[in-house]
């Protein structure tokens, strides 16, 4: 299978992003669950890995306070537009939006927690990954969710499953396990399924 395509990603999310907020909404449980497996403490310095639309924002600032700081990276122009109407519209003074490929982003570092949150693409592009645990405090807290297929018996379905996650992503390369590449990191994954099994939510510790 072929890897991420990251021209591809930026064209179709500039096409997504002005119906992004009501396409998400099946999946807000799942990512309010999985901010709270950072378990967030007051003056944390949080990174939203390709943050798309800042819908994690609300719950990461109520849990960080005016004392802590929160920096989102996002590919799309488009996306990232709506995030930082979003923190001007809520006057979070302690959030940053940068356009960026992840690997190449201006971190802010040394972060206390991570969070992925639907971010197969990512997940599967090495330099990325060196790039965000490279600016994290050792023993950082990170939470991960998304898409994954279904187990062998039921892989009839996974025509589907591929069906519903290809407009939001540009490689199913891993999405058997798409948790992998993290365990490099966070030796300590813990996982769980959602979403009847088409997907999944993780958290652990960066160990370095």
């Amino acid at each position: 299978m072929s890897g991420p395509d990251v021209e591809r990603a930026r064209r179709e999310y500039a096409a997504h992003a002005a119906g992004y907020d009501d396409s998400a909404r099946r999946t807000m449980p799942l990512r309010l669950r999985t901010v709270a497996k950072l378990a967030l403490r007051p003056g944390d310095a949080v990174l939203d890995v390709a943050c798309g639309t800042g819908l994690s924002f609300a719950p990461i600032v109520a849990a960080i306070g005016p004392s802590g700081r929160l920096t989102g990276v996002e590919l799309s122009p488009q996306m990232a537009a709506i995030a930082r109407d979003r923190v001007a519209r809520e006057g979070w003074r302690n959030v940053r939006v940068e356009v960026a490929d992840m690997a190449a982003a201006p971190l802010d570092g040394p972060y206390d927690a991570v969070l992925f949150h639907f971010t197969h693409d990512v997940l599967r592009t090495p330099g990325a990954l060196e790039a965000i645990f490279a600016g994290c405090r050792p023993g950082a807290r990170v939470a991960v969710a998304g898409s994954k297929l279904l187990p062998w018996w039921l892989s009839p379905l996974n025509g589907w499953v591929r069906r519903i996650n290809a407009p939001y992503l540009t490689t199913f390369d891993g999405l058997e396990r798409p948790w992998a590449p993290l365990e490099r990191y966070v030796p300590d994954l813990r996982r769980e399924s959602a979403l009847g099994g088409i997907a999944y939510l993780g958290w652990g510790t960066i160990k370095r």
